[in-house]
């Protein structure tokens, strides 16, 4: 077994977080990273190489989070930083039609299915906002269908029951209460919302029926990723792929979080499900932000210049240095093996979780597969929706558990909503830190 590094000198790191709280909202530039999620604040990064960083305390830890998911090659990869110096040097951004999105474009029609064009947005939030504004003026419709516990950016429309509550808040499954995540938002937003549980296809028919013939689109998650990594059941996106056509909707894949994590093309090329629409985000980036919007070809010519085309600006669409990054990244993710390599660390470390809460006799399942996974704290052999999520997961206890492993060198975010990732820079090395550290924090659960 590896050495547990021992991290819980975070004086600096405190320091830091009174400072950032006289300048930014809660310290922080989003809720995820400050006191509502790490109960002693936030650990303050400095410095990231491979597949460990350090904090403002010198602290070094494994790090499990890799930015959301965002950064698939690791930290500081020297191809990228290469290119990024060399991009940097040339000058960043013009706002001006560059070689460079040809180049980055070119290579993710390469690896996604469904991309006859693609259009490079900043942010997943913008992808999946151009997205439903897309599938709207092609069909007319005004209605669309999200999914319990599904995020997809925080565009008014879509913040309807992403968040978790008391099962007793949640309503019936056949009438889900509307439950907005944000103040700000008119009630009347969501009047052109459908809700619908998921990954029960009886419940999908049932919705499509009554409402099929008013929905844009509906968009999902292949894999729930906001609830942890929760799968679809076998034939599910299948059957929903099926019933969008039947009733004219468009079906908009939300690849986000899981798009070039556990195949080339996304979810959409693993589970070979071909999506009207589809977005992107984090690991096209490699650690840049940027998002993309993905489909066929009629439909993404709406956005061509006319008196009726789908409007979409942005100065920063295409950014010269991204669109090098991006092109950088597709690259190595093309090389021969590296999906493999993914798959086969991430299900190492899922075998050595599941073996350390077999051993203690903790009531605990690791839920995922390859670069993706979560741990959830429960008597059930799986979870399979939002519902089970609110009402089977004991998400203080999970939060308990990786406050211990931030003590011991395992960096990751204490929110049981989100997911563990495996990048291109994890290592059996890596795995066994986390084993062993997992270990030790088993023992100190109450």
């Amino acid at each position: 077994m590896t050495q547990t590094i021992q991290t819980r000198n975070r004086t600096h790191s405190q320091e830091w977080f009174e400072r950032a709280q006289q300048s930014l909202v809660e310290g922080v530039n989003s809720p995820s990273r400050g006191a509502a999620v790490y109960t002693r604040g936030p650990i303050m990064l400095e410095r990231g190489d491979g597949s460990h960083v350090w904090d403002a305390d010198g602290n070094q830890y494994v790090d499990f989070m890799m930015s959301f998911g965002a950064l698939i090659q690791g930290h500081a990869h020297p191809t990228l930083v290469k290119t990024v110096c060399e991009a940097m040097a040339e000058g960043s951004h013009f706002a001006a039609a560059t070689s460079a999105e040809i180049e980055a474009a070119e290579r993710f029609r390469r690896m996604v299915p469904s991309a006859e064009l693609v259009r490079f947005t900043n942010t997943g939030s913008e992808a999946t906002m151009l997205a439903l504004r897309l599938a709207r003026a092609r069909t007319g419709r005004r209605k669309f269908l999200k999914f319990e516990g599904h995020y997809h950016g925080w565009y008014d429309p879509f913040l309807l029951n992403a968040h978790s509550h008391p099962p007793e808040q949640l309503g019936p499954v056949e009438n889900p209460e509307r439950i907005p995540d944000s103040e700000g938002i008119p009630a009347s937003t969501f009047d052109e919302v459908v809700l619908a549980p998921w990954n029960d296809v009886n419940a999908l028919e049932r919705v499509l029926q009554l409402h099929g013939h008013e929905l844009a689109a509906v968009i999902t998650e292949p894999i729930m990723a906001n609830m942890g990594c929760i799968l679809p059941r076998d034939g599910y996106l299948q059957r929903l792929r099926e019933l969008t056509r039947d009733c004219g909707a468009l079906l908009i894949f939300d690849e986000v979080v899981t798009g070039f994590r556990y195949a080339p093309g996304g979810c959409q090329e693993y589970y070979d499900v071909k999506p009207d629409i589809s977005t992107f985000g984090k690991a096209l980036g490699a650690g840049f932000p940027v998002g993309a919007v993905a489909g066929l070809r009629s439909i993404l010519e709406r956005m061509q210049w006319s008196e009726n085309m789908v409007l979409h600006y942005g100065t920063f669409n295409g950014h010269r240095l991204t669109m090098k990054v991006v092109t950088a990244n597709l690259d190595l993710l093309a090389a021969p093996d590296t999906y493999r390599k993914l798959h086969a660390v991430g299900n190492a470390a899922i075998a050595g979780l599941r073996e350390v809460f077999r051993r203690h006799g903790t009531k605990a399942i690791v839920q995922g597969f390859g670069p993706m996974f979560q741990i959830y704290f429960t008597d059930r052999e799986a979870i399979h929706n939002y519902r089970e999520y609110c009402e089977f997961v004991d998400a203080k206890r999970y939060s308990q558990f990786v406050h211990g492993l931030l003590e011991r060198g395992i960096y990751m975010t204490p929110s049981n909503g989100l997911h563990w990732i495996i990048s291109t820079a994890h290592t059996d090395a890596d795995v066994e830190a986390l084993v062993d550290a997992a270990d030790q924090a088993c023992s100190g659960l109450s």
